[in-house]
């Protein structure tokens, strides 16, 4: 009687490389849906404790990121001819966020009273800001 072949080197290690690559796959689909999970259940908490006026501050952020962003790319794009333009664009978006994420943790921390002086210094703070950048863009 002959032996039976002894499983190569090669054959052991493909079929332990498959069941890892089986098991690897689910635990990285169980993985995955517990992050989507998480991600979901923070953005019910935050929507159902969130108030229209922080709902408009967060969406204004949304807007200054995406603007910036934008700026970017077409600097990296097309160019950067008016480099004081460019400068100025995307140092009034990333000071403008600084401020509005400052307004929103005055407003998100404080009752009504507060909120109104909140929001005239940022205003204030507001305005000086453009008048510096229009300044240097000339």
């Amino acid at each position: 009687m002959t032996k039976p072949a002894a499983p190569s080197k090669q054959a052991a290690k493909a079929a332990k490389s498959a069941k890892h690559a089986k098991a690897s796959g689910t635990s990285a689909s169980k993985q995955l849906s517990e992050v989507t999970s998480a991600f979901s259940k923070t953005y019910q908490h935050y929507m159902a404790t969130l108030t229209p006026r922080l709902q408009v501050i967060d969406t204004f952020l949304a807007f200054l990121v995406a603007l910036g962003v934008l700026q970017f790319v077409y600097v990296v794009v097309v160019g950067d001819f008016p480099f004081n333009a460019f400068l100025g664009g995307f140092g009034i978006c990333v000071a403008q966020f600084v401020l509005t994420v400052s307004l929103r943790l005055q407003v998100a921390a404080s009752d009504g009273e507060r909120n109104h002086y909140a929001f005239g210094e940022y205003v204030f703070a507001s305005v000086i800001l453009h008048f510096i950048v229009f300044h240097f863009i000339n």
